[in-house]
């Protein structure tokens, strides 16, 4: 994207005659070179640049319409709402540097002086629009907070940093203030002097707390920039009235012609079924809009060097990007995960940064937009990541339409919306996110995970770091326990684990290293201990299979007496149908002669758990293969525990 906006600024492109989907095809030097000239040959005028409007007050941009209102929806019963807050911690690490607090402050304020979304109100009029208005240059101490606190060295207090930043009064939008600063200061000899008052040292931390409607991941290194051209300046920061603000951003997108976009999303979503949902292995169904109960599971998985460089040598030999190809991962994931589901629906984030004027311009930009795939199960993995490549681009040139519009031509909602219950993400490393340097002082960045909260059911978020020789790639997942279990999600990212590192491990025997062109549906994603168990089952059942085939029998003739269902039997037919794609499964046919395989056997067990509400093991369907089979199977139990229950009721 930063090479495609490049070409635009430099050649002038500023039409569409340039494409985004020519320079992911095509990706030499010469062919980009041929495609330039193409477009400047083919060039007949350029659009019109956007410029300021010199306005203080608008209509608030799609973008921060989303957070606004999401936030105010789904999360307003919160006493502490952090879910969009954007936390940024720095220690300091220089020994022999220190970094100055008065300094650091009035640099602060210079970068909220010149970005004027940084002191930016939002609120609803009376008329129920939401309103953006940016606020007096000359009053930032009423927008910029920023608090010092001096600690004594007590351990304890690391576990007070989540309530400091979650401090429900720091961030306000109504009154435009949207960023926070925290200054930590240890003082290992309990004593702080007048000389050192001033002073950060090493070990003491800068917590910085801003609001995502005002801030997004593409405006980091903006931001950094500009701070530390001013704490090491020590002056203002050249400000240009007539330069492109973000409020300015806001009043043009609503200007521009989207009928294509709108057309280009509805064909997106045409006969998507918005009943199918993905068929995740949740332990309770919720709806998009219910509040959340408690803090999000998360999992962190680093990945060696070995299976990173495996990865972007994959991405660079087939023309496709990290993202591209962590997309192709996920799906396919997704796909076994989910039964061999072949429509898949999700979310992802696009920066959404689409003209050249806006790539040095701090705000929210960032859209949610539905990725659906619809895949077939004989495709290779190299296959799906070509058409995945083909959606990326496609998408690319309409990421400007906004989520509210998409659901509202397509019927959809914030509750209804399938794919929103499901993200994908790839974060690009950014340098101030490995190492910032001020004036000589190093900080390092600490992780702020404890302060994320999951937006999604499921979130698989991709960490690139395109520096170093090591670590390049990482990934973590959270989920919401109001849909998960904590031992089900530790199963699924057990899972994704073992696939990835399945795929982009490269000294594998050489049928294996085929992989990327067998069919997606011979992939798989079972855990070591179900492989063991199924594969000790099999055999047993070899070493019976005469006595198994004189029961099948003897069903047959049960079944020929026409005898009624009992609701058990009614209720597991129903599942096996689920679970092994069959409409109208025989209930003495086994779900082997369904064509059904051991991951079908795992959803099966899982359907069974969630809506029987009894716990059953593969094994226990592999020695009861049909409905009829498995009802006798389980009858006892559900017969015991429904005695326990009355007792319980009778004891009460």
């Amino acid at each position: 994207m930063q090479l495609y906006h490049q070409y635009k600024t430099t050649f002038h492109l500023e039409t569409k005659s340039l494409s985004i989907s020519n320079l992911f095809q095509f990706t030499t030097i010469i062919d980009h070179a041929k495609f330039i000239q193409q477009a400047i040959n083919t060039e007949q005028h350029f659009e019109d640049c956007w410029s300021s409007l010199h306005l203080t007050q608008a209509r608030a941009s799609f973008a921060q319409e989303r957070i606004f209102l999401d936030e105010q929806v789904r999360f307003s019963f919160k006493e502490s709402n952090t879910t969009y807050l954007v936390p940024i911690i720095y220690r300091l690490s220089s020994i022999s540097k220190t970094v100055s607090i008065v300094r650091l402050h009035r640099a602060l304020q210079e970068v909220v002086k010149k970005h004027s979304i940084l002191r930016t109100a939002l609120y609803l009029d009376t008329n129920g629009a939401l309103v953006q208005h940016c606020l007096d240059i000359n009053d930032t101490h009423e927008y910029l907070g920023f608090t010092v606190i001096n600690h004594y060295g007590n351990d304890e207090f690391q576990k007070q940093i989540p309530i400091i930043m979650n401090e429900p009064k720091l961030i306000d939008l109504a009154k435009g203030r949207v960023i926070h600063c925290h200054i930590l200061r240890y003082d290992r000899n309990a004593q702080l002097s007048s000389q050192n008052d001033d002073l950060l040292c090493v070990g003491d931390l800068i917590l910085l707390n801003l609001h995502h409607a005002s801030f997004d991941a593409w405006s980091v290194s903006i931001f950094f920039h500009d701070l530390t051209l001013a704490y090491e300046s020590d002056s203002s920061l050249s400000t240009d009235d007539n330069v492109l603000r973000y409020i300015d951003y806001s009043v043009h997108e609503r200007q521009m012609d989207m009928t294509q976009s709108r057309e280009f999303w509805h064909s997106q979503l045409k006969e998507y079924d918005i009943k199918h949902l993905l068929s995740l292995p949740v332990d309770r169904y919720r709806l998009h809009t219910e509040r959340r109960s408690a803090a999000p599971f998360i999992d962190e998985l680093n990945f060696n060097n070995d299976t990173s460089t495996s990865f972007l040598n994959y991405a660079s030999s087939h023309s496709i990007t990290p993202y591209q190809l962590a997309l192709t991962t996920f799906y396919v994931f997704l796909f076994k995960l989910t039964n061999c589901q072949s429509d898949l629906c999700i979310s992802s984030f696009y920066a959404n940064r689409h003209r050249t004027e806006l790539q040095n311009m701090i705000g929210m930009f960032v859209a949610t937009l539905p990725y659906r795939i619809q895949l077939d199960p004989r495709w290779s993995f190299d296959e799906l990541a070509e058409h995945v490549r083909e959606k990326c681009s496609s998408i690319f040139e309409h990421s400007h339409y906004p989520l509210q519009q998409i659901l509202a031509d397509s019927n959809l909602n914030h509750s209804n919306a399938p794919f929103l219950k499901t993200l994908f993400h790839l974060h690009t490393v950014v340098s101030e996110e490995v190492l910032w340097t001020v004036d000589g002082a190093s900080l390092e960045p600490v992780s702020s995970s404890v302060f994320l909260d999951a937006q999604f059911d499921l979130e698989l978020v991709f960490g690139y770091n395109p520096t170093p020789d090591e670590n390049r790639l990482s990934c973590g997942f959270l989920c919401l326990p109001d849909a998960f279990d904590e031992t089900t999600f530790n199963a699924i990212t057990r899972r994704f684990r073992l696939f990835y590192s399945q795929l982009f491990t490269t000294n594998l025997s050489k049928d294996l290293t085929d992989k990327f062109h067998i069919s997606i549906k011979n992939l798989s994603v079972l855990l070591p201990e179900e492989a063991d168990e199924i594969q000790g089952i099999v055999f047993c059942r070899l070493l019976n299979i005469g006595s198994e085939a004189q029961a099948f029998h003897a069903q047959t003739s049960i079944a020929l007496g026409l005898l009624p269902l009992t609701p058990l039997e009614e209720h597991l037919r129903c599942i096996f149908g689920e679970a092994f794609g069959n409409e109208s499964p025989n209930i003495n046919m086994s779900f082997e002669q369904m064509g059904g395989t051991s991951i079908n056997v795992l959803w099966a067990c899982s359907l069974i758990r969630r809506q029987i509400e009894i716990k059953i093991e593969p094994t226990l369907l592999f020695a009861n293969p049909s409905v009829r089979q498995l009802a006798c199977a389980i009858k006892p139990w559900l017969n015991i525990r429904n005695e326990l229950s009355i007792t319980s009721k009778t004891l009460d």
